[in-house]
């Protein structure tokens, strides 16, 4: 028996057509996402409020929403560069030619070990990073995968990436934040840049305010540009896993301009070879490519898997032939012959590489109203507990300045990092920039770095475990 999804109700879907209890995990895959950038919101996004309130410089009532709504503008202008680099962490091709269950196994698996260790970290007022829980969790799906079905289930190069990201971006965040520090020490003559708020009506100059909120601003957005396109790629990883003949390409993208790419690249590779007597081997397979990708096109459907798993093939294959001619010296091309290969590539990636408005939309929301609940656990913890004395204003903007600084970066690259890891580490550093390695907390910095050390291989595990668990049921 088969249920629909109406219309009425997720009109970006359309008829989706599963089975009774499919169609009940598909539902809960789409709610526990949600739940995941919820609970990214008040648990992540903390920080980017911490400074601001700590130092009086916004009340919570207005910080919040402020907060939420630059992490909503963040999410719906980040892009989706760092959503594509979370999905090519698990084997998407491989799902499309599996029974919808084992994808439903390996979403549930990772939503469900993030949010439980992103929850039992908030509670203890620890910051923790939800990118390094989700990465686990991707992982040890990954792993749980290969065990049952003896295939690549973790694509090990762009978790290397990725885990050089989230490992070298506290170190940038704690080195830059001290020289920061150090250079306003020494520069500034503004002996209320380094006052330390105390009381409630303790408030900051204006000058110092609109710094402060500049920074929270910058924080929120750029959190929203990169935390965000998480919770994007999760979404993107669930439609893919149960509607692979929907999602798995951008349908939205008229043939007739992927036709028009694939023609003009074809030109360029038809005059190469007519101006080369010795055929190029990169050239040739180019051809090949471009021929193969042209016929899947026209054969491509909708609502047929295979057929749509052929073409996704295809056009990322012919992607990776495009930059591999752009690349061989052999190929022999002008200038002008690489423009046109590079804006092909690139043209060709939005038929892989995307996720629907309504996606982001959702996502967006979810983090926005996330920001605006349970967040005075982590700013507590950000403003009085990483250091000795409490946060003073210098600290806070400094910290700030290098973490919108360091996500921004990140996010212009495609790689996900830690807003937690890279704020915290800012702040220890101002720290220590202002009264030498005894201004920190000791106590606080050891349950900071034992939850960065356990989260990976938690994370893993929960994942590894729960994946077996709901292979015996789904």
């Amino acid at each position: 028996m088969h249920f629909s999804i109406p219309a009425v109700i997720l009109p970006f879907l359309g008829q989706v057509d599963l089975s009774g209890y499919l169609l009940t995990v598909f539902l809960l895959c789409i709610l526990a996402v949600i739940g995941f950038e919820f609970v990214n919101g008040f648990h992540d996004t903390a920080n980017a409020v911490a400074t601001v309130i700590y130092t009086k410089a916004l009340r919570p009532i207005y910080a919040i929403p402020w907060s939420g709504f630059w992490n909503f503008l963040g999410v719906c202008l980040g892009g989706v560069t760092v959503a594509m680099g979370i999905l090519k962490l698990v084997p998407l091709d491989t799902l499309m030619t599996l029974p919808v269950s084992v994808g439903a196994c390996l979403v549930l698996a990772v939503l469900l070990s993030s949010i439980v260790w992103n929850l039992g970290t908030w509670y203890l007022g620890i910051p923790c990073s939800s990118s390094h829980t989700m990465i686990g969790a991707m992982i040890g799906g990954g792993l749980a995968f290969t065990f049952y079905y003896n295939g690549p289930g973790v694509n090990w190069s762009k978790a290397g990436e990725i885990g050089s990201s989230l490992i070298l971006s506290p170190l940038i965040g704690f080195g830059a934040a001290a020289l920061l520090m150090l250079f306003l020490k020494h520069v500034t003559k503004s002996h209320s840049l380094f006052h330390i708020p105390s009381g409630e009506n303790d408030r900051p100059p204006i000058h110092i305010r609109l710094l402060l909120v500049t920074t929270c601003t910058l924080v929120s957005f750029f959190h929203g540009s990169n935390d965000g396109q998480k919770g994007v790629g999760l979404f993107m990883l669930i439609l893919i896993a149960f509607l692979p003949a929907r999602f798995a390409v951008n349908h939205a993208v008229p043939d007739s301009k992927v036709l028009s790419t694939l023609n003009q690249t074809e030109q360029v590779v038809n005059a190469r070879l007519a101006n080369n007597s010795e055929k190029k081997p990169v050239l040739t397979e180019l051809k090949t490519a471009i021929d193969q990708t042209k016929a899947s096109l026209a054969q491509k459907n909708e609502k047929e898997v295979a057929k749509t798993y052929r073409y996704r093939k295809q056009v990322e294959g012919i992607i990776k032939d495009i930059r591999a001619v752009i690349k061989d010296p052999a190929a022999s091309l002008e200038a002008k012959d690489k423009e046109v290969l590079t804006n092909a590539a690139n043209e060709l990636e939005h038929v892989t590489d995307f996720a629907p408005v309504w996606v982001i939309a959702i996502i967006s929301l979810s983090l926005g109203v996330g920001t605006m609940i349970g967040w005075k656990r982590i700013v507590v913890t950000i403003g009085e507990k990483i250091g000795n004395e409490h946060l003073n204003y210098a600290q806070g903007a400094t910290s700030e300045i290098v973490a919108a600084s360091t996500i921004g970066l990140s996010t212009g690259f495609g790689l996900p990092v830690s807003t937690t890891h890279v704020l915290s580490s800012g702040i220890a550093g101002a720290m220590v920039a202002s009264g030498g390695k005894g201004n920190l907390n000791n106590g606080t910095l050891k349950n900071i770095a034992l939850a960065w050390v356990l989260t990976l291989p938690v994370a893993i595990i929960l994942a590894f475990l729960l994946f077996m668990l709901f292979h015996l049921f789904i």
